[in-house]
């Protein structure tokens, strides 16, 4: 479904990915975990259209998308949460889900947006945020906040979406409730995920396949038994 091939990404000399080789398939759930500043949204900016790689390649269902903008890669069913949520504040969680409908297809910006009410709230049913509908988002607890750009996410209707972080700020109880959803979505929309987290304990227990950067570089690429024992891996967080 994916491939990203020798992809490299240099601000001004300096190189914060560095080669990177790795391929995703359809309905995988996969896990990439790194230090801090070790390139992985910068990869998911590279995979989304935010910036176009120095060099190497990006594939999708066998085209090439490096180069295209956001909202071209959108529309070819790829979409992503981010790190900070990015959602608007004086909109109601429903109305935040709309946009994600109106963002995938031309078509649906000619329509009444009423149309898509029932559809948008289907999504925040997915997520647990149904009863949340008419909320403005500035109102919503940070863990319903990650959960409305998700639901807006899933809106764009994505055969493959990218998680920055979704569990960044939650506590327990949260975190066990959004990685329900996250296997959920997976399981049962067979949607391919790339997942950026530091809680580790949740992705290793829900992910097929962990991928590992480190100063810009992919150094592990394996299950999360195998990564979790693997000495590169070890040193990279922990030093040698």
């Amino acid at each position: 479904m994916l491939e990203v091939r020798r992809v490299s990404m240099n601000f001004s000399g300096l190189q914060v990915l560095n080669s990177i080789t790795f391929f995703v398939k359809e309905k995988e759930f996969v896990g990439l975990i790194g230090p801090n500043g070790a390139g992985k949204t910068t990869l998911f900016n590279c995979i989304c259209g935010v910036y176009k790689p120095t060099s190497g390649e990006i594939r999708y269902m066998g085209k090439k998308i490096d180069g295209k903008k956001p909202h071209e890669i959108c529309r070819l069913k790829v979409s992503r949460t981010f790190q900070l949520t990015r959602i608007f504040p004086e909109f109601t969680t429903l109305e935040n889900v709309l946009i994600g409908i109106i963002a995938r297809t031309e078509k649906a910006k000619s329509k009444n947006i009423n149309d898509f009410r029932d559809e948008a709230l289907q999504y925040l049913t997915i997520v647990g945020l149904e009863s949340k509908k008419d909320v403005l988002a500035k109102n919503l607890t940070l863990a319903e906040r990650r959960m409305t750009e998700l639901a807006r996410a899933l809106a764009t209707r994505p055969r493959l979406l990218l998680l920055d972080e979704v569990l960044a700020g939650l506590n327990p109880t949260e975190i066990s409730q959004a990685v329900s959803t996250l296997e959920k979505i997976h399981n049962e929309y067979s949607i391919s995920i790339i997942w950026i987290e530091h809680v580790m304990h949740a992705l290793m227990g829900a992910v097929e396949r962990v991928l590992v950067l480190a100063s810009g570089s992919l150094i592990a690429d394996g299950t999360p038994e195998e990564v979790s024992r693997d000495e590169n891996v070890i040193t990279a967080y922990l030093g040698s």
